[in-house]
């Protein structure tokens, strides 16, 4: 690839629904340009983008592919993201290098749930938005339907810069109506021919719709278009790229990725109306100062890691978009984050697998630097005298938990670091050792999600692992007072042991977990003796005393006891506090609590009904209803939920929701656990 300057460059985040044929569209980009000489067909699984085992198997995408490629005088890089909801942060990965989204929509399904979701991410993020409705000789295409629900559920900014001639198998051809020119396709040949009669009123309708969006964005234009005046092409171009910049305008185009028809009209809209690198202007921060730093692509380097790979054998791949300046390979490289110098070797770019090195990349470019060690996603490099970094990328929580073991006795170890490994790769992958539960805890987006980590930690380093129970740290308290003695004597032979206290115990309503308090008076335990009370009241209580969880909220008070002046000894006083507390609970009436959380549903209102049914049953209690403050039809449900009945929660939710659902979750208190669910927890610890 022959090197370019940053407004000759295109960044695109290419996104969809599962099964819209985002990839296929990719593909076809690609080699129309030239970038590839072959392409897969339909499922027979030769994609070139899709290459990992899991992504051949399933034939969906998985992860993040950049598809770099040159078409007359440009270079377009496309970012190629999963349409499955659960590897959502490949696609947040992909829109923090991206300058503008190409959303791809079935001609047959129209809107589904992640166009809305990747719309969205547009809106948020202010990026610009294209959409390209696929499949137009699909069985069931219906254009103008799938026209009407993208504005209906997006608005009037859903501006059409193309019809079809005919749909499904009649389809052979687009028209442009901002040129009123057509294009038949026959046998894979494109032919260039006039507007078919049939199709002219309809052209000229959607051609006056362009026309007005274009002038809205612009006094001139729109005192011409008022005055009934035509607009030029490049008068219509203009004006529908300003409205494009701006959000206000989407222009749509269609085609089919499979035949490669509107595959080249595409490209040229891409670039005729996507942003141009050089107009990228990203907010950084000082890190000296800590003041916010506007950075131009004609400040000193800067780059972000906005996603790592890891092979076992190939090393570390980091991919990098440059922001500002210019790298070269053999150029030192600062890694700002961390405030560490990174040996830099080569600098590549990547078509799928396939690596190309590239002797530079300049401010806007997207490429791929190897064998990193320290580089990890959300890294900004920068020239040493330009200390910036940018802010990480904002990956959704991960709220699918399981608590994984490894199929073969003495490979935690292993377990553990491949998991690791596949976090690093993968932020919406979490991975803690649990303490309390002694687990290994892994988050992740859900059961897909899982079974597609389970599988590469099996085939990338050679481990299995199996789900067990999740540990649910309940905890232990009393609702009542009661008093014990305990007396730990042992007489007979050698060194004896004495030990002897008094100890109330109640409920602490302060708020505080636990409280000690000496009441001895007249010396009956002296005082050398009395932190070691304290320590056997402590160990005992995080022990638990009903099924071996913590107890809490507990006051306990040392009244009275007795010493021996020869055989009395700190030991022997805490196993004195112990067997009085063993003592003291059972009449304190003692029970369970579970954590609680709160937890906000986000749902369309059509679903509110079996949401709040399913809570329910979950021994949830409903706290209000809201409505989305920024997307019409959608509530947020608000409830109280135990811990405990969340575990399988993400699926359930979307299998209810149809996959529209999206909820958070947060840590409220704990509560008293119902009197049968206790005591199947209790028998259930006891025979453990």
């Amino acid at each position: 690839m022959k090197e370019y300057t940053s407004d000759k460059i295109r960044n695109v985040a290419v996104l969809s629904h599962d099964g819209a044929g985002k990839t296929a569209v990719v593909e076809s980009l690609l080699l129309a340009c030239g970038a590839v000489d072959a392409v897969g067909v339909g499922k027979d699984n030769k994609h070139i983008m899709d290459y990992e085992p899991e992504e051949i198997k399933r034939n969906v995408t998985i992860q993040l592919g950049i598809a770099p490629c040159e078409w007359e005088g440009y270079k377009l890089n496309f970012l190629d993201t999963p349409g499955y909801s659960e590897f959502c942060g490949e696609v947040r990965a992909a829109l923090r290098a991206s300058d503008g989204i190409l959303l791809v929509v079935s001609a047959e399904s129209g809107v589904e749930m992640d166009t809305e979701r990747a719309w969205d991410y547009g809106v948020e993020l202010k990026l610009p938005r294209m959409v390209y409705v696929n499949k137009m000789d699909a069985e069931h295409a219906d254009f103008f339907g799938c026209l009407e629900k993208l504005r209906a559920v997006f608005g009037k900014s859903i501006m059409p810069l193309q019809i079809p001639i005919g749909e499904g198998k009649d389809f052979r051809g687009i028209i442009d109506v901002c040129k009123m020119v057509a294009w038949e396709w026959n046998n894979g040949e494109c032919t260039e021919i006039k507007v078919p009669p049939e199709y002219m009123a309809k052209a000229r309708e959607v051609r006056e719709m362009c026309m007005e969006a274009a002038a809205e964005g612009d006094d001139e234009l729109l005192e011409k278009y008022l005055n009934g005046d035509e607009l030029t092409i490049e008068e219509l171009r203009k004006g529908l790229r300003q409205g494009m910049l701006t959000g206000r305008v989407c222009p749509l185009m269609c085609g089919s990725a499979i035949n490669h028809i509107g595959t080249a009209e595409l490209l040229r809209r891409i670039i005729t109306y996507m942003p141009d690198a050089s107009q990228k202007v990203m907010m950084g921060t000082d890190k000296k100062t800590g003041e916010p730093v506007l950075v131009y692509p004609n400040k000193p380097f800067t780059a972000f890691v906005f996603k790592t790979l890891i092979d076992p054998f190939a090393g570390k791949l980091s991919y990098v978009r440059i922001f500002s300046g210019e790298l070269k390979e053999g150029d030192k490289l600062y890694n700002m984050s961390q405030d560490k110098e990174e040996k830099m070797g080569k600098v590549l770019t990547l078509v799928g697998k396939e690596q190309i090195p590239v002797p530079a990349a300049i401010a806007g470019d997207i490429v791929v630097l190897p064998k990193l060690p320290n580089a990890r996603t959300g890294d900004t490099f920068a020239a040493p005298d330009f200390p910036v970094v940018y802010d990480p990328i904002r990956f959704p929580n991960p709220l699918h938990t399981v608590a994984l073991v490894p199929e073969k006795k003495g490979e935690e170890e292993k377990l553990m670091n491949a998991l690791l490994r596949v976090s690093e790769e993968d932020p919406t992958c979490q991975v803690e050792k649990s303490t309390e539960g002694k687990q290994l805890i892994v988050r992740c987006m859900g059961d897909v999600h899982l079974d597609h980590i389970l599988t590469k930690i099996e085939r990338k380093y050679g481990v299995k692992a199996k789900q067990e129970d999740v540990y649910i740290p309940y905890r232990e308290t009393i609702k009542s007072k009661a008093t014990a003695e305990g007396k730990h004597k042992k007489q007979s032979g050698g060194h004896g042991q004495f030990g002897h206290v008094f100890l109330d115990i109640e409920p602490l309503t302060t708020g505080e977990p636990f409280e000690f308090v000496d009441k001895i008076f007249g010396g009956a335990v002296p005082k050398q003796y009395i932190p070691a009370v304290e320590k056997g009241v402590r160990e005992t209580l995080e022990k638990g005393l009903i099924a071996g969880f913590p107890m809490i909220n507990v006051k306990v008070t040392l009244t009275d006891g007795s010493y021996h002046p020869v055989d009395s000894s700190e030991m022997a006083f805490k196993v004195a506090a112990a067997q009085a507390l063993k003592k003291a609970v059972p009449e304190a009436k003692p029970i369970l609590l579970e954590p609680i959380y709160n937890v906000d549903v986000v749902i369309p209102e059509d679903y509110m009904g079996d949401v709040m049914g399913d809570f329910s049953s979950r021994r949830g209690r409903i706290l209000g209803m809201e409505h989305h403050r920024n997307r019409k039809g959608i509530i947020v449900v608000k409830a109280q939920v135990p811990l405990a009945e969340m575990k399988d929660y993400v699926t359930v939710l979307r299998s209810m929701t149809q996959g529209k659902g999206t909820f958070n979750m947060e840590f409220f208190d704990y509560e008293e656990v119902p009197k049968k669910i206790m005591d199947e927890i209790i028998e259930k610890r006891q025979s453990e």
